[in-house]
């Protein structure tokens, strides 16, 4: 039995001991857990002692509670999954998203009528409650199991004037790159990386464990005097994926010698 002598309440003491434990390698990353009656007797505590360390660890997000088969320590590896972030485009001229051909829809598009957030309505440089089609898709990496929730966003007044966006809003994302050139923008764009704690309904849809933060990725098409033309958004859970950038150096503008 290991001896619990630390301040604080006694399931604090019994979650610090099976943290060290986690930490030193005691228990390897992905393993079970010793039982309920196990961790009793090693530490000579009560069954609701160590239902509350557990609890406490599970928040913590160093524990996984899988209903019927019992605690796992969280896996500490490389993500199962590499999202390359970057636009290219064919001879032809169309666009190619890399990493575009291992999505799979796990549900029907859901195409609606929305208006702008604070949040988007920065990003579209519009107010708020400013007319939105949007589209939301749910994607699933088959051979990893991950889950992302991806959304589109345009501005009525882009869809008024690109007649084909408003025809059909739901288009994959390249594919409305592809019609915003051929209405004459040439586009760039712009990308924001942040994580935060899912809402209840991205834990859901994300098969999300506990402890677990998303990271919400927005991409902001801009087009013609770098006006915002239609913005994306991808969530996914921040243990299953990692994001790649390809960066290049700017060219800076030659500077005249004078005579």
């Amino acid at each position: 039995m290991s001896e619990i002598q630390r301040p604080g309440a006694l399931y604090q003491q019994v979650a610090a001991a099976i943290r060290e434990a986690i930490l030193s390698g005691e228990f390897a990353p992905d393993s079970l857990l010793p039982s309920e009656a196990q961790l009793m007797a090693r530490y000579g505590v009560s069954r609701p002692t160590v239902r509350n360390a557990i609890s406490a660890l599970r928040a913590e997000g160093l524990i996984d509670v899988r209903h019927g088969k019992g605690s796992f320590v969280r896996s500490s590896g490389q993500p199962h999954l590499t999202i390359e972030r970057r636009v290219s485009r064919t001879a032809e001229g169309k666009f190619v998203m890399p990493n575009g051909d291992i999505w799979q829809e796990a549900e029907e598009p859901t195409t609606y009528r929305t208006h702008t957030t604070k949040d988007t309505g920065r990003l579209l440089r519009l107010d708020e409650e400013e007319a939105l089609f949007g589209c939301d898709r749910l994607l699933i990496d088959p051979s990893s199991g991950t889950r992302a929730m991806h959304r589109t966003l345009i501005p009525f007044e882009v869809a008024e004037a690109v007649p084909l966006l408003g025809e059909e809003p739901c288009k994959p994302a390249a594919a409305i790159y592809w019609v915003l050139t051929q209405a004459g923008h040439q586009l760039a764009w712009t990308e924001t990386v942040r994580a935060r704690m899912p809402l209840p309904d991205e834990r859901t849809a994300l098969k999300l464990p506990d402890a677990t933060p998303v990271l919400h990725v927005t991409r902001t098409a801009h087009g013609t005097d770098d006006r915002p033309l239609f913005l994306e958004e991808l969530r996914f859970g921040a243990d299953r994926a990692e994001l790649v950038y390809r960066i290049t150096a700017d060219k800076q503008p030659t500077r005249r010698t004078r005579t």
